[in-house]
């Protein structure tokens, strides 16, 4: 009888289950009394309606197994009911009655005697003293001046006073077990995002291995260093957190032996400190919380859209990553107006070779209209300072070509540069060949003053008598 006895008994009361009796998902057994008051202790914060649980659904804890038990909008009202050990219960009390009514009367229990009287019960409780004492130490003894009370009120409240307790303990222990869950998940997360950041590093590394290989070491070692900083945060407040759990589970387990002493006595010299033990084990103020995004790890991305000489001191991506790249971005676009200048250069230099067949064209009249036709031939190839020159050529006064003046001009073609004569110097036909000016009777290109070449075609011959 004994052993169906403690079958018999809730988890939350510590007594015989009153009907009604729940079941739970986990095929645990609480008092609809019981699981209601555990319910409103996990979910403090749910609208209910009338006092009682009927509320938007909610989910707690089963005091046994450490079970969650997910509700429906009925609450604990929508649990099924356990007829099965309600019939059991009402058995054990007619067989207990029966059994009460043929034994024995007993020998009641020891009474716990008065220190100080000894022939006296303890009867009494002193609340200016927060002990039990007997009923002549009120009268004659040490607390003729301190306020007493019944031993048995203050024993039901106080009972009822470290049951609610209990379940508000165990509420909040429920929350500290979701809190030390998102804790391991976020140490999950963190790992996971650092596996991803620093395979997405490595893979991106491999594209320029002969250039990036001591710097992957370095980004890595980053990312490695700062997630194991932050595994050590949060697994460091994953140990404050259980350490908090296993203290208060501790406490609930004392409570619970606590409650089932059945000296009122010996209950109320342990039930004080053991209140005020609860209540500062439903204290979490002192822990601290993880922050929003403290797993974040994004900050490491890299970006590898540098030019190649960037590639060496390449880093994490970073806000002053901009203004370095526009710097580089001028300095290419420098180095291309240079080549640019150069390949023109050289193609102009290339097509004035090509002049001197000009010199085979038909003696014309300048009246003629054939004049006019080479003349826009001759010109619809040329920039508009060679057309400016082209048009004004005609105007300078015929010179006559000499073998010596011929090859000043050829060799004047095959140097890089024409020293520039100053502009103050008058200009003459000598020495006109020689600062880059196109010799009128074979229309061959020099380098002008600037180191330019330029293409300068004379007409002046048309004038000569015949």
């Amino acid at each position: 009888m004994d052993s169906l006895e403690k079958q018999l008994i809730c988890p939350i009361c510590l007594e015989m289950f009153t009907k009604p009796v729940v079941i739970l998902p986990c095929q645990h057994n609480l008092c609809r009394k019981c699981a209601n008051d555990i319910f409103q202790a996990s979910n403090p914060y749910l609208p209910t309606r009338g006092g009682s649980t009927m509320s938007s659904g909610g989910r707690f804890r089963c005091p046994s197994c450490r079970h969650e038990v997910v509700l429906d909008r009925h609450g604990v009202y929508g649990l099924q009911r356990n007829l099965l050990v309600e019939n059991i219960i009402d058995m054990y009390k007619q067989e207990t009655i029966s059994t009460v009514n043929k034994a024995e009367p007993q020998q009641k229990p020891a009474v716990m005697m008065c220190e100080v009287h000894e022939e006296e019960k303890i009867n009494i409780y002193c609340v200016s003293c927060s002990v039990p004492t007997c009923s002549l130490c009120k009268v004659f003894g040490a607390h003729q001046n301190c306020e007493v009370a019944p031993l048995s009120s203050i024993y039901e409240s106080q009972k009822t006073e470290l049951t609610e307790g209990v379940a508000m303990l165990v509420g909040n222990n429920d929350r500290i077990q979701a809190i030390i869950s998102l804790l391991e998940e976020s140490c999950r997360t963190v790992e996971e995002n650092g596996r991803k950041q620093k395979s997405h590093v490595c893979e991106t590394f491999d594209h320029l291995y002969a250039l990036l290989e001591d710097r992957k070491g370095e980004l890595t070692l980053k990312i490695s260093s700062e997630q194991q900083e932050k595994l050590d945060y949060i697994k460091g407040l994953q140990r404050r957190y259980t350490e908090h759990l296993d203290k208060s589970a501790k406490l609930v387990e004392t409570g619970i032996q606590t409650m089932e002493e059945p000296e009122m006595a010996i209950f109320l010299q342990n039930a004080k400190p053991l209140l005020q033990k609860i209540a500062e084990g439903r204290n979490t103020s002192y822990l601290e919380k993880l922050e929003c995004g403290y797993e974040n790890m994004d900050h490491f991305t890299v970006s590898f859209d540098h030019e190649r000489r960037a590639i060496l001191s390449i880093d994490f991506t970073r806000d002053d990553y901009e203004a370095g790249d526009n710097h580089d971005e001028e300095e290419d676009h420098e180095d291309e107006v240079v080549n640019d200048v150069r390949v023109r250069g050289q193609t102009q230099e290339t097509e004035g070779l090509k002049t001197p067949a000009l010199k085979q064209t038909p003696i014309l009249t300048p009246d003629s209209p054939q004049v006019v036709d080479s003349t826009s031939q001759l010109t619809a190839g040329l920039s508009p300072a060679q057309t400016l020159d082209l048009c004004s050529a005609p105007n300078t006064p015929p010179t006559t070509s000499t073998p010596a003046q011929t090859t000043t001009t050829r060799m004047s073609q095959n140097t890089s540069s024409v020293t520039p004569t100053p502009n103050t110097a008058p200009s003459t036909p000598e020495n006109r060949t020689t600062e880059g000016s196109t010799n009128p009777s074979t229309g061959l290109t020099t380098q002008s003053s600037d180191g330019l070449p330029r293409h300068v075609f004379s007409f002046s011959w048309l004038n000569t008598p015949k």
